[in-house]
């Protein structure tokens, strides 16, 4: 397990702003933790992601106090409560990305419409019923939509990623945006052709070895600097 360290600060910050960069999210909404050996590192509420030091990135220990010197995101609740249902997860991305929460708006999931909805675990991407931002009891839907999966839905909200590193989670993220957009494209034209149960417990089984490659990534992470920016040393 990681360590709070000012290099994972600056590791959370580099794909806090990744959120916007991509398109996942605009402004300040959406949020992103790690697990760390003391809690969770979690993103300040309300703050700019480009204006964002490592001092201002939130610890929030094992009983949900926060320490430091800003306010972690609303959402901590269900950050915390999934990587405690969830050993196997390091990394916790919330987003309310346009296509995803278009969909979660109509309170539905993303059926298996195409192969690559595998990537969220399973053959479907859930959708969570309604709960207020913030709440535990939107915390308890959160990590009952994610049973068994990487992905789901919030209805009426947006979209939550889960895996094992910063990169990985992200490109989970984006996979699930674009999954979204497609249904939400294919369903103007009609109503897609849902894959059946067998075809999908196939793709899963070879989404097993699906992109896995040999990691040739340097222990330490070093962001390119950025005009303006105070998190590069």
């Amino acid at each position: 397990m990681m360590q709070d360290s000012p290099n994972l600060r600056r590791m959370l910050i580099h794909y806090a702003r990744q959120l916007t960069e991509t398109g996942l999210t605009r402004n300040t909404s959406g949020n992103l933790s790690h697990r760390v050996e003391t809690g969770m590192l979690v993103t300040p509420s309300g703050m700019d992601y480009a204006k964002l030091d490592p001092d201002d990135i939130v610890l929030v220990d094992h009983d949900g106090e926060p320490r430091g010197r800003r306010l972690p995101s609303s959402e901590w609740h269900f950050h915390q409560d999934i990587l405690r249902e969830r050993p196997e997860i390091e990394v916790v991305l919330h987003a309310h990305s346009p296509f995803a929460t278009s969909i979660a708006c109509l309170r539905q999931g993303i059926p298996a419409f195409h192969y690559m909805v595998a990537v969220a675990g399973g053959d479907d991407i859930r959708c969570s019923p309604y709960a207020t931002f913030g709440t535990a009891e939107l915390s308890r839907h959160a990590v009952q939509a994610l049973a068994g999966r990487k992905a789901c839905l919030l209805a009426n909200h947006g979209m939550i990623a889960l895996g094992s590193d910063f990169e990985v989670t992200l490109k989970l993220a984006v996979e699930v945006e674009t999954l979204a957009e497609m249904y939400w494209r294919a369903r103007q034209m009609g109503e897609p052709v849902i894959l059946d149960h067998a075809e999908m417990a196939r793709v899963i089984e070879k989404f097993r070895d699906y992109g896995k490659q040999p990691s040739l990534e340097p222990d330490g992470f070093v962001p390119k600097p950025e005009s303006g920016s105070n998190y590069t040393k």
